[in-house]
């Protein structure tokens, strides 16, 4: 570039307006060049060998970066306020660690579990998330929405009826974590988190919603005092609970009734009056040892309690059984997708409130490590938990402190302590689970998108239902089928607007939205607000055909040619485009070329102009045809019409047979009638200084001279 490359020439031309002149800003195009591409590929060549001898000299501010990074607990343990973090992480691991007891214990039921995998679950994946999680206030173990995913995909698998079968089900289980872990960990490590985006939250809401609804008839076998068959179908869980209704228990039912009571009453308290917001923590504690000494005391043999609960803490096992690992991959994987969904949205969330960056990625791996230790020490999945969580930020959890305090509240528990949960009744327990999901079936939600949006209401609507009737496994499938269905058809049928100028601007806005913006006759400006690649390309050039026809109908600016004349796309929310778009693209110009038809291309972004470059898009449309603004490709176009070198009721065709082309047009400068009209010869745009308002005066003054 020469020193005329300014973004304010001193030499820069001035516009005569009878007695005024006024100068002109001229600003560069690059046009993407192979001379270019070629040095940018030696710079990258470069800079990846400078980056190397960089690594080779690494300082240690560079390895505690790195350290960091891996262990995100090195962060926070570096910076630890023990005046400000102590008190609060101390009351809030303990609080939540109580909580978390009968929870997971009622959660490996839930699963078909021994209750003593659910404390062994909320044992060693906690303290191995402390190190390598980067939420602060995520308290992961075991939920309620992945025991059932378990106690789903793992029931078809085994004959709970022969000898051994229990152990069977339990190592599959603790294979299961150790898959999810990998899974998790692959996901992180090669960022693909962003996978879990092509599933809309409206699906999401309402697959949450149907497992909420079949948890909670899950549990009424511990209620009813009877066996219910185990399924995650609505309708063999309400025929199999109608089927055995002579069996029904009415001690079991009222005991759960109560304790469900207290437990839905101290959590209302809890989220309504702040002063009291341990209330809600201390519900499944509270119901547990109420029920418990009730049992203790009097003896009923209608209620079913626990039994025996191992003590001691887990012992090292990879005994894993890998031989059914084959079977197990698509539970995993939609184990997988569940707690990423699950976890990773509550940690962002939790993380904006607290004012903190999360990496999602390192999220990702965070979990994935916890499972894979977890599933070492006879851990099923585990993964954040909703309540938990909000219960953890409530009381001011600071660090990942809070997650070591709460795993030693468990550790502290299979120690001492469970011996005294041998008499816990059953029905407390599904009361426990009943409460916490209870919050899970989101109306709220349905009534909202209602109101707000129909498509992602049918979007909830279809999961829910088919979640219920077919079952979790087929609603997931249709769910994020139709989430897909929904992106691709967005994407392949992209929204574009023709535009208009405002009234007493340089803006141009779609005319639907704004009927008084001005149209001009000869032209049609058009805005694609999507990428262009080969699912959409077929749309944009039927909507082109569209647009031509309708073209001038409603014009209302500018001298009557009688047909189209230019074509003018504004390409800025074009982020992307493909060879398939490019190839449309020089169709598209051949095809308006041979009807005398102009294309322009205003302000396409720096990724969407080298694609074009490489295609020798500027040589074919010219160079001079692309624009900073839109408003730019307006005032060549109209200079171009009133021009006295365009004869009314003539056409391109007869001008050109004048030799009067195109290009001789935009070479012959007339910036008595445009200022904003560009030189082939030259790369630079130019945009006047004055206003446009005072651009009018200047032609009117000009005129009347």
């Amino acid at each position: 570039m020469d020193a005329a490359a300014e973004n304010v020439r001193t030499d820069a031309p001035f516009v005569e307006r009878g007695s005024r002149s006024s100068p002109v800003k001229l600003l560069s195009v690059n046009h993407p060049t192979t001379s270019s591409r070629t040095s940018a590929s030696r710079f990258m060549d470069s800079s990846s060998s400078s980056s190397a001898a960089a690594a080779a000299t690494w300082t240690a501010e560079d390895w505690r970066h790195l350290l960091e990074r891996l262990v995100p607990a090195v962060r926070w343990l570096r910076t630890y306020d023990v005046r400000n973090y102590l008190k609060a992480d101390l009351i809030a691991g303990i609080t939540v660690g109580t909580m978390l007891v009968p929870q997971a214990m009622s959660y490996a039921r839930l699963a078909g579990l021994h209750p003593i995998y659910g404390l062994y679950s909320g044992f060693i994946p906690i303290f191995v998330y402390a190190l390598f999680g980067s939420s602060r206030q995520l308290a992961i173990g075991p939920v309620a929405l992945v025991s059932l995913l378990i106690s789903n995909g793992l029931t078809p698998m085994v004959d709970l009826t022969k000898e051994g079968a229990d152990i069977e089900y339990t190592q599959l289980a603790i294979l299961l974590a150790l898959m999810v872990g990998v899974l998790e960990c692959l996901m992180g490590i090669l960022r693909l988190g962003w996978l879990i985006r092509f599933i809309s939250h409206s699906v999401i809401s309402g697959f949450t919603s149907a497992s909420a609804i079949i948890i909670a008839f899950s549990q009424a076998k511990s209620f009813l005092g009877y066996s219910v068959t185990r399924s995650s179908k609505i309708i063999p869980l309400v025929e199999s609970i109608y089927a055995g209704r002579s069996q029904f228990k009415w001690q079991p039912f009222v005991m759960g009734s109560v304790v469900l009571a207290v437990l839905l009453i101290m959590k209302h308290v809890g989220k309504t009056y702040k002063h009291l917001k341990y209330f809600r923590a201390a519900g499944p504690i509270t119901a547990v040892f109420f029920s418990t000494i009730f049992v203790k005391l009097l003896r009923p043999s209608s209620i079913s309690v626990v039994g025996n609960i191992p003590q001691g803490l887990p012992g090292l096992s990879l005994d894993y059984r890998f031989e059914a690992a084959s079977r197990l991959l698509p539970t995993a994987a939609l184990i997988t997708g569940v707690a990423i969904l699950e976890s990773v949205g509550i940690a962002k969330a939790l993380a904006a409130k607290n004012g903190y960056e999360l990496d999602s990625n390192q999220e990702l791996f965070g979990l994935g490590v916890a499972n894979i230790f977890g599933s070492a020490f006879s851990a099923y999945p585990s993964t954040g938990s909703f309540s938990r969580s909000a219960v953890m930020n409530e009381t001011g959890a600071k660090t990942g402190l809070a997650g070591l305090v709460m795993g030693l509240i468990l550790c502290s528990a299979l120690q001492f302590l469970t011996p005294l949960f041998s008499d816990i009744p059953q029905c407390a327990l599904a009361a426990i689970v009943i409460s916490a999901v209870v919050g899970l079936v989101d109306y709220d939600e349905a009534i909202f998108l209602w109101s707000v949006d129909k498509k992602d209401f049918l979007l909830w609507l279809a999961a829910s239902i088919f979640t219920l009737f077919l079952g979790i496994e087929i609603g997931v499938l249709i769910g994020v089928g139709l989430s897909l269905a929904f992106v691709i058809y967005e994407s392949a049928n992209p929204h574009m607007a023709v535009l208009g100028r405002l009234p007493g601007t340089t803006v141009y806005r779609n005319v639907i939205q704004y009927p008084d913006a001005y149209i001009y006759h000869g032209m049609i400006i058009l805005r694609i607000d999507s990428p262009i690649y080969f699912a959409n390309i077929n749309f944009i050039k039927d909507r082109l055909r569209e647009f031509e026809l309708q073209a001038g109908v409603s014009s209302k600016r500018g001298h009557d040619t009688g047909r189209l004349h230019f074509l003018i796309i504004e390409m800025s929310p074009v982020t992307y485009i493909d060879s398939t778009g490019i190839h449309a693209i020089k169709e598209i110009y051949q095809e308006y070329k041979a009807r005398n038809i102009q294309i322009a291309l205003c302000n396409p972004n720096h990724k969407v102009m080298v694609t074009l470059a490489r295609a020798g898009i500027p040589q074919l449309i010219g160079e001079s045809w692309y624009f900073v603004r839109v408003h730019d490709a307006v005032q060549v176009c109209t200079s171009l019409l009133q021009s006295d070198m365009y004869d009314e009721g003539s056409n391109i065709a007869e001008n050109r047979r004048r030799g009067r082309s195109f290009e001789p047009w935009i070479k012959y400068e007339r910036d008595q009638h445009s200022p904003n009209v560009m030189n082939v010869q030259s790369p630079w745009r130019r945009e006047p200084v004055q206003s446009d308002s005072e651009r009018i005066s200047l032609l009117n003054a000009s005129e009347s001279v």
